[in-house]
């Protein structure tokens, strides 16, 4: 259960943030105007290149996840994952606009918006891939989002497979965006934004249950700490039987 809350982030965070990628996706190049097989494979690989990178990220906050998973942490880490995102819902729009206008993170952008234009020009399927690997640098809240859930998976593995999940998530409508070669009009963004929230609070309560083990299958099973206290327990109990 925990794994597909990557793709409810990445979905949700796509309807909030093509106003971002939309018209990366809308200038992206192509060898012909029609938009056939080609014109299919090559925004294919641009949301590999995209999927790609959230993969490695995935895989870089899986070595924190693990090590804070071998020390004991895993249950509290998703706790504190969900009330993370919870916080981070909660504030202010002045605060979260303050946030993504921070000079380390703008320069960030700009720089990535240098490399892109290298590889605009060019149709090429290598130039297609990275200018979707780039993408996937690109500052967004919704990506770290994806990220805080991903630490915690406990592994580097689950970690790799949240964020491809994510990735995935993200890239139906940039595909319809670029088919209909227009981003959302805003009065419908605004009213599919009203529903992000809530999308985004169900999620962090699944991480909060899954931090609790209440014993609830897929949603909040008992950790494996847990198990083994149990079955020593039983077993004490059954010699004290015998």
């Amino acid at each position: 259960m925990i794994f597909w809350t990557g793709f409810l982030i990445g979905f949700f965070g796509s309807i909030h943030c093509v106003g971002m990628c939309g018209p990366i996706v809308i200038m992206l190049p192509s060898k012909k105007q029609q938009k056939g097989l080609s014109y299919f494979v090559g925004r294919l690989l641009y949301n590999s290149g995209r999927i790609f990178t959230y993969t490695f990220m995935g895989v870089i906050t899986g070595v924190i996840g693990e090590s804070l998973s071998l020390g004991g942490f895993q249950q509290t880490t998703s706790i504190a994952m969900g009330v993370l995102i919870i916080s981070a819902i909660l504030l202010p729009k002045k605060i979260r606009t303050g946030i993504s206008n921070i000079k380390v993170l703008n320069s960030v952008t700009n720089s990535l918006k240098t490399k892109f234009q290298r590889h605009f020009n060019n149709a090429s399927n290598k130039s297609l891939f990275t200018i979707g690997v780039l993408n996937g640098f690109l500052p967004c809240g919704f990506v770290y989002f994806g990220l805080a859930g991903s630490i915690a998976t406990g592994s580097i593995q689950s970690s790799a497979v949240y964020m491809l999940l994510f990735g995935i998530g993200t890239t139906p409508i940039l595909i319809a965006t670029s088919y209909s070669g227009k981003i959302i009009n805003i009065g419908l963004r605004r009213r599919l934004n009203r529903l992000i929230p809530a999308g985004m609070v169900i999620v962090a309560f699944i991480f909060i249950l899954r931090g609790l083990s209440l014993g609830i299958p897929y949603i909040s099973p008992k950790s494996k700490v847990l198990k083994t206290i149990n079955h020593i327990e039983k077993e004490g109990n059954e010699t004290k039987c015998h």
